[in-house]
């Protein structure tokens, strides 16, 4: 199908959003040169997806009919590229699509008929300067990829400036210099003529519309050839063409072009402190990178019963006019149950929406911010030029803290409205692939109830939740608790003081005493056994089964923590070698270390559509069975240099910006392991480890007899159909029918349902608090299991 047409799309998962787009030739390589210098799209991308007051996005969420929006190009190829508009829709938005569209050209007719100011063209440069003057490293591999992709379009002086800057019909000048406005009036215009010209286009004669909806599910007549995706195709109505032809005035819709930003940093804000640098890190030695780098330093405790602890660094690595606050109000109540949860997730949501007609311009400007309810209270993360980055933030504050009226629905319409798209969201758990619904599993059962609370649980509770609970919760979130903040960057001692100030004074929280702060993150350890973890695959659609072994190390020393890493590291080439590429079990193969607490996890996963899930399973456990003798026992001295080595460069890799430093620093603070220096120690004890320290630790934790006792868990996703499909799981093994007494130093198979994860934590975490009541450390202990019977528990592994 081609323009002038509607295509409604059955998608896999639940969505509800209608795409314009149009396609636009190329007339000539000189428009295509001029077109690729200007970026027209930018500008009209800028005004048609500005989410600002006055907005098309604004008017859309006036009238219930939109979550969101966005407009920018789409394809581009040699000859022409397409532009598109796309809008996530309520449900109410999907019953009056053809008013949504109407609003659509509503606003393209603004943008043709009305002038568009120059402060617009002034600003969209002046951003695209900034982002390009404090451009922070990315992934290689993905910069690679646009350098090839910028070396077929631009000339070599542009190959890296090209795609990531506008305005260059100056050429080298205009790369040489910081912008505010255009060099000349003339560039200026060139622009405004390209975007007009672009705008001319966008017209309802040369529009193709997508309409994605589960509601076409059994009304379609074709199916796409490769996928099997169903559609229908249909001619745009001649009603729908005239009216959308003329459609009503902007300003009659409440619709007006952006005002200026005011959140634009001045070049005077752009300076650094007095002590803030960049650092070469470059041409860091490995002795230098050895070195632990400043950590954050306490600048205010207000004691065990006190209000605020605070963290504080200048930036001394980056050089960047750059701030980044994080404040954690530690409180107990906000994540107590599932109910809870539900609660949390539709406040973050509302909150970010209420706040995003002020927010928006703030984060074109490089500010942003983020909500966070969590376990053990709520987190506020605000970042960018440090500038305006007080007064953004004290009243970001404010308004989720006191202003609950203007940040909650108002109406029982809007507020089923968030439930809605978290409903949505929530559901499209159900449609993700197989090894990432054993992930999920696997990562459940080893939190405690209270800091991970089930996909299906958070789903019934947000049934029955309504407005008036939310706003009793929402008065409760910010009523009292215990303040933690890092403040770092290019920012004074005495302005973090003055921040930390404005914000105490915006949450206006009480004060809780030391033993009202809830408890950090434990790792539910897992029994000396193998433990089986059977889930059916929710999408019947999807005929791929899934396994993933993890076995857990309670260790917390450092030097175990490497070991794991390092065996890890021995294992994924072999292991991917002989279950992908020899026995073709499937074609996602992997395995990796994940930290959870200050426990390690090794996890083996294999998705397959040929093979069963419990085949995988074994395939996996005699790959384990063999390693040692067929790997780890033949490692040379010069092997396990290398492999060292590896981990050596990945950690002592020097962090790309002030973003990740601040995050490592405050996964130490938040945690209460306060390791700065925690990459500086793994890598001394990397330099000590030897080959008979890794077959220790793989007999100590890994081995099938190991002698601490091997933790494992073994979680199958089953489909429910298809080659790789078998029995289907029941949803209980019986596990909680049953208790019998074991010794956590032998061996043994516990089986488990999906049903039976909820009681299975619940006891761990019950045997976590008797034996810390208690004051017992020692890992051989006597364990209490329920069992359904004596075929569930038998010897060996």
């Amino acid at each position: 199908p081609g323009t002038g047409y509607i295509v409604e799309v059955v998608p896999v998962q639940k969505l509800r959003q209608i795409s314009l787009s149009w396609p636009i030739l190329y007339s000539s390589q000189e428009e295509k040169d001029t077109i690729l210098l200007t970026k027209p799209a930018f500008y009209v991308g800028h005004l048609l997806g500005h989410e600002g007051p006055g907005s098309l996005l604004s008017f859309l969420k006036r009238k219930g009919w939109a979550n969101s929006l966005a407009a920018s190009t789409n394809a581009d190829l040699s000859d022409f590229f397409t532009f598109e508009v796309s809008v996530d829709l309520s449900t109410k938005g999907l019953e009056e699509s053809d008013k949504v569209v109407e609003a659509v050209f509503s606003y393209l007719r603004m943008l043709r008929t009305e002038p568009i100011p120059n402060h617009i063209f002034d600003e969209v440069l002046q951003l695209s300067d900034l982002e390009w003057r404090f451009l922070t490293k990315g992934d290689p591999e993905n910069y690679v990829q646009s350098l090839a992709q910028s070396m077929q379009k631009y000339e070599p002086l542009l190959y890296i400036a090209g795609p990531r800057r506008v305005g260059l019909l100056g050429g080298k000048q205009d790369l040489q210099k910081s912008r505010v406005a255009f060099s000349t009036r003339e560039d200026r215009e060139l622009t405004r003529s390209a975007s007009l010209n672009l705008l001319s286009h966008l017209s309802v004669e040369n529009v193709m519309i997508t309409v994605l909806s589960k509601q076409f599910e059994g009304k379609t007549q074709f199916r796409e050839k490769w996928y099997g995706t169903p559609y229908n195709v249909k001619q745009i109505p001649s009603l729908a063409v005239y009216l959308w032809s003329n459609p009503p005035l902007a300003n009659e819709l409440e619709m007006f072009l952006p005002k200026p930003n005011i959140f634009i940093p001045s070049e005077k804000g752009l300076r650094l402190k007095p002590g803030v640098k960049k650092e070469d890190t470059s041409r860091k030695s490995f002795e230098e990178r050895m070195a632990p780098i400043s950590p954050p330093h306490i600048i205010r405790n207000d004691g065990d019963e006190g209000r605020w602890t605070v963290y504080y660094k200048k930036d001394d690595r980056f050089g960047q006019p750059k701030a980044f606050v994080v404040f954690q109000l530690l409180t107990s109540d906000v994540y107590s149950s599932s109910i809870s949860v539900a609660l949390a997730m539709l406040y973050s949501m509302c909150a970010e929406d209420s706040l995003n007609e002020f927010v928006y311009d703030a984060n074109l400007a490089g500010l942003t911010y983020d909500i966070q309810v969590l376990p053990r209270g709520i987190r506020l993360t605000f970042g960018g030029y440090n500038e305006k980055l007080q007064d953004f933030a004290a009243y970001v504050g404010k308004r989720l803290a006191r202003e609950l009226d203007e940040v909650l629905p108002k109406t029982e319409d809007i507020f089923e409205r968030y439930k809605d798209r978290l409903s949505r969201s929530l559901a499209a758990f159900d449609v993700k692939q197989p090894y990432s619904h054993a992930i999920y599993y696997s990562t459940l059962i080893l939190q405690p109830l209270n800091f991970n609370y089930p996909n299906d649980e958070v789903r019934m509770a947000l049934d029955d939740v309504t407005l008036l609970q939310l706003q009793s919760y929402a008065q409760n979130l910010w009523s009292h608790g215990k303040g933690e903040a890092l403040v770092q960057g290019n920012i004074e001692k005495n302005e973090t003081l003055d921040l930390v100030n404005m914000i105490d004074s915006a949450l206006a929280f009480k004060t809780i005493s030391q033993d009202k702060i809830p408890p950090r993150l434990k790792a539910l350890p897992l029994p000396v056994a193998k433990t089986k973890l059977q889930i059916a695959e929710p999408n019947s659609e999807n005929q791929n089964s899934a396994s993933q072994v993890t076995i857990q190390c309670l260790s917390k020393s450092v030097k175990d923590h490497v070991l794991i890493e390092l065996i890890s590291s021995v294992l994924a080439e072999p292991f991917y070698e002989d279950l992908r590429t020899e026995q073709q079990l499937g074609y996602i193969v992997s395995s990796g270390v994940k930290a959870l607490e200050e426990t390690r996890n090794l996890n083996l996963i294999v998705q397959s559509s040929v093979a069963p899930a419990d085949k995988s399973s074994s395939a996996i456990l005699n790959f384990l069975e063999d390693f040692r003798t067929s790997k780890l026992e033949k490692l040379s001295d010069s092997e396990i240099s290398s492999f060292v080595k590896g981990l050596l460069d990945s950690k002592l890799e020097p962090d790309k910006s002030l973003a990740a430093e601040v995050t490592r620093n405050w996964s130490e603070i938040s945690y209460g392991r306060f390791q700065f220096d925690r990459i500086q120690r793994e890598a001394a004890a990397l330099l000590e480890v030897t080959r008979e320290d890794l077959l220790e630790f793989w007999d100590k934790y890994v081995a099938a007899d190991a002698y601490e006792g091997r933790r494992m868990i073994i979680t199958e996703v089953v489909p429910q159909n298809g080659p790789a499909s078998s029995k289907q799981p029941p949803k209980s093994s019986g596990y909680a029918t049953r208790t019998t007494i074991r010794s956590g130093s032998k061996q043994g198979e516990l089986a488990l349902g999906i049903d039976d994860i909820a009681i299975f934590r619940r006891d761990r975490d019950t045997m976590i608090k008797a034996h810390v009541h208690a004051g017992m450390v020692n890992s051989q202990i006597i364990y209490i299991l329920p069992l359904i019977n004596d075929s569930l528990l038998s010897k060996g592994s």
